[in-house]
């Protein structure tokens, strides 16, 4: 394989969308460059744990005689994509992470699976997930850990950890992951990518046991903020089996992002108001890069919106859908359920009604003064995550610049806090240490102002580059 074909695999989503339109390459080439770059660097990084090569093929093959037939084709038309191993899949083995599902093939896909087939993409494969997606750690006793692409025996993190490093090392230009804590914003500040938690209803999650509850997203993932907005506009959109699903028309998400914030009012709160203990690496490596937004035309301030109670919230509303899902399960195989979900269920399984109406009027409370707050800024930054990556040895970190962590939800509270708020987040990359570990940035916005998170990351990104650094695999 040369040189030109590892180039074309690190290409913008939107770039190679554009030149298989356009005939300039072939759906079949553009997978067999992507199949070779994971037959060569996916052993060492183990991001594709399920890959169907023959069934690839077949769909790259039916895409290009589509094309040479002049039949319509999708915004997403012949890339490759890799599905979260949490995300059922017709036909294609989907194991959870759990040795209890390692050999269950699902009869259909699920919503979000199914709209990127049917914006065109090809379906390569399966992405790694820590148990149940439990945890910003991916690891678990079917697959072993995913490496982080900069830096191998470090984490990818979690739990669309497999997403994000699949992306990082030039396995797919398109992935996909949920985040309930920080699944989609943690990987991707990690391994340099990009990851949206979008407001919750703005990607239609289907089939949900509790199509109430706002607290997991689905989401897309990619190496450009583009990317990610090209995939939300296939993503997005009602669907009548999801109550919390929006209406809004998802093709303006796709309509191209500008280069500019003029007059965009920016708070920075690099440890969310005092709220959470911050590695200072990376509080030096963002303080250095927020000045950015000053030269895009933007002013920033040091704020933050009062984000007490969504420890509460988040905590409760957590422990009460882990009963849910995982509760039965964990009393009947206890010796096949990790650790933590089983202790997190048994959190929930305490939870009174009093307990679960406290946290909804907390949650009420948080959301009124998110509102008021972007009254007066535009966005929020912060960091994606308080701690670099570290060992995949290591569950979860239990210290952060001296401060003892309970539990393995508490190094991810710079991510947890922002999911109670229901507010839509985005990690972009935001720089690197001196030794090469990357950073990210994390842009929250207003409820439903999914849009602006992305122009606000968009600005950056173009202005830094930093998401053009590559792994030296």
């Amino acid at each position: 394989m040369t040189t030109a074909d590892d180039d074309v695999c690190f290409r913008p989503a939107t770039e190679l969308a554009a030149m298989l339109r356009a005939r300039e390459i072939s759906a079949r080439e553009l997978l067999d460059a992507h199949l070779d770059r994971i037959d060569r660097w996916n052993p060492a990084v183990n991001a594709v744990v399920t890959l169907d090569v023959e069934g690839a093929r077949a769909a790259a093959d039916a895409a290009d005689a589509a094309l040479a037939a002049g039949e319509p084709v999708g915004p997403l038309h012949g890339l490759p994509v890799a599905h979260k191993d949490t995300h059922a899949t017709g036909g294609m083995r989907t194991t959870w992470g759990s040795p209890l599902h390692t050999d269950t093939v699902p009869l259909r896909d699920e919503l979000v699976v199914a709209r990127l087939k049917a914006a065109g993409a090809v379906r390569v494969g399966k992405t790694n997930v820590p148990e149940f997606a439990a945890g910003s750690h991916t690891f678990n006793p079917v697959f072993g850990a995913t490496h982080n692409p900069y830096r191998h025996g470090l984490s990818a993190g979690g739990s669309s950890g497999g997403a994000a490093a699949a992306l990082a090392a030039g396995f797919v230009p398109v992935a996909e992951g949920s985040d309930m804590g920080g699944s989609l914003r943690n990987p991707a500040g990690f391994c340099n990518v990009v990851g949206l938690r979008p407001t919750p209803g703005r990607v239609p999650t289907w089939p949900a046991a509790i199509g109430w509850s706002q607290l997991s997203v689905q989401g897309p993932m990619g190496r450009t903020v583009a990317d990610v907005a090209l995939q939300l506009s296939v993503l997005a959109g009602p669907d009548r089996r999801v109550p919390i699903a929006l209406d809004d028309d998802p093709s303006a998400f796709a309509a191209p992002l500008p280069e500019r914030l003029d007059g965009l009012r920016v708070a920075w709160a690099p440890d969310l108001g005092g709220r959470v203990t911050v590695d200072p690496t990376i509080v030096s490596v963002l303080a250095a890069s927020v000045p950015v937004f000053e030269e895009l035309g933007a002013t920033v301030d040091d704020a933050c919106p009062d984000l007490s109670g969504a420890d509460e919230v988040f905590g409760t509303l957590r422990a009460w859908l882990f009963e849910a899902t995982f509760g039965d399960l964990a009393r009947r195989h206890p010796d096949k359920v990790k650790e933590s979900i089983r202790w997190n269920a048994e959190m929930g399984a305490t939870l009174s009604g009093p307990d679960l109406a406290r946290a909804e009027t907390a949650h009420t409370k948080l959301y009124e003064r998110m509102v008021a707050f972007f009254e007066r800024y535009d966005v929020l930054l912060a960091p994606t995550t308080q701690v670099l990556p570290f060992p995949v040895e290591m569950e979860y970190p239990t210290e952060i610049a001296g401060v003892h962590q309970d539990n393995y939800l508490e190094w991810m509270r710079s991510c947890t806090l922002i999911s109670a708020t229901g507010c839509p987040a985005l990690s972009v990359p935001g720089g690197f240490t001196r030794d090469g570990l990357p950073v990210g940035l994390q842009v929250i916005g207003p409820p439903r102002a999914d849009r602006r998170v992305l122009e606000t990351g968009h600005a950056f990104e173009q202005a830094t580059g930093f998401g053009r650094r590559r792994p030296a695999l």
